[in-house]
């Protein structure tokens, strides 16, 4: 679990990060006209790395978008040292926010006609053997 620290200077980095991304002067062409999002970002215990969560608007081209920052964080890290002051201004690592495919993944799943089918049979399981130990 993150100590208040990490969260806290997460949060900073966040912010930054996204506000540096939305003014759009980053020259990769991966990168051209495309919205990002940065929802969280987290910290290493020690706060020398920052791993940045992005998801482009539309979730396209992610895979594009990420590589795109990862070769700009140098350029990033710059401007965002210019903004924060830290005893050491953390490395920046990208990747794609999956938390809501992962969700959606997993809500799929559980209404699927085989969890709930052995949902069902455990339900008749429990029922079987708490009536047959009270008679």
């Amino acid at each position: 679990m993150p100590s208040q620290r990490q969260l806290r200077v997460g949060e900073l980095v966040r912010k930054d990060v996204s506000d540096i991304l939305s003014r759009g002067t980053l020259s990769d062409p991966s990168l051209d006209g495309v919205i990002i999002s940065v929802p969280e970002v987290r910290m290493t215990p020690d706060l020398r790395v920052a791993t940045c969560l992005v998801m482009p608007l539309g979730g396209r081209d992610g895979d594009k978008v990420v590589e795109g920052l990862n070769r700009s964080a140098r350029v990033i890290r710059r401007e965002l040292a210019r903004r924060l002051t830290m005893k050491f201004m953390p490395d920046l690592r990208f990747v794609l926010d999956t938390r809501f495919d992962d969700d959606d993944r997993i809500t799929t799943l559980l209404n699927s006609d085989d969890v709930r089918r052995d949902l069902d049979d455990e339900d008749g399981d429990d029922d079987a053997h708490t009536d047959g130990g009270r008679d």
